[in-house]
C-alpha cells in the first residue's frame, strides 16, 4: 500500500516578543499565523472502518493541532518566561490577558519546533508527522521535517 501524505492548514492570531533582540521585533507585537500541519501514513483498508481509505480523518486532525495548539495560541502573548519579560507577562495576566510563558525565544523557528512535539504525541500509531509550515507573514515562515529531525 502506498503511504500518502496529507496537509490540514491552521489559521490563528498570535502576539509575541523577542527578549533581546537587536532589530523592531523586541517590541510586543503579533501576528496573523498560517500553520501547516502534514502527516504520512497508509490510507485504511479495512472495508468495516467507516474511514476507509483516509489515513486519518481531516476532523480528527483537526481536534488534535486546535486543543494542543490553535486554541491555545489564538489570541495569546507568547513571552521567553526566562526574560524579564516575565514580569510583562505576569502584569499583563492580572490584567485579563491571555499570556503563555515557554521556555524559548518565542521565534517561528522555536514555536514550530514546539508544535511538532506536541502534535507527534497526540497522533495515532500508524501516522507519523512529514512535516509542519509556520507562515508568520506573507513571505516569512519557518519549517520543520521529520527526516530532518530523526
Amino acid at each position: 500500500m502506498s503511504n500518502i501524505r496529507i496537509t490540514k492548514q491552521f489559521n490563528f492570531e498570535t502576539g509575541h516578543a523577542l527578549y533581546g533582540y537587536d532589530g523592531k521585533c523586541r517590541n510586543v507585537h503579533g501576528h496573523s499565523y498560517k500553520l501547516s500541519v502534514t502527516v504520512i501514513g497508509t490510507p485504511i483498508t479495512d472495508t468495516a472502518n467507516v474511514k476507509l481509505g483516509m489515513v486519518i480523518d481531516f476532523g480528527d486532525l483537526k481536534k488534535m493541532v486546535k486543543e494542543d495548539i490553535v486554541d491555545v495560541f489564538d489570541h495569546a502573548t507568547v513571552f521567553n518566561k526566562n526574560t524579564p519579560h516575565v514580569e510583562l507577562a505576569q502584569e499583563l495576566s492580572t490584567r485579563g490577558h491571555n499570556v503563555i510563558l515557554v521556555d524559548y525565544q518565542p521565534t517561528s523557528e522555536n514555536m514550530v519546533i514546539d508544535f511538532a512535539e506536541k502534535i507527534k504525541k497526540r497522533l495515532p500509531e500508524h501516522i507519523q508527522l512529514h512535516s509542519l509550515k509556520l507562515q508568520e507573514t506573507e513571505t516569512s515562515f519557518a519549517e520543520w521535517y521529520a527526516t530532518d529531525n530523526n
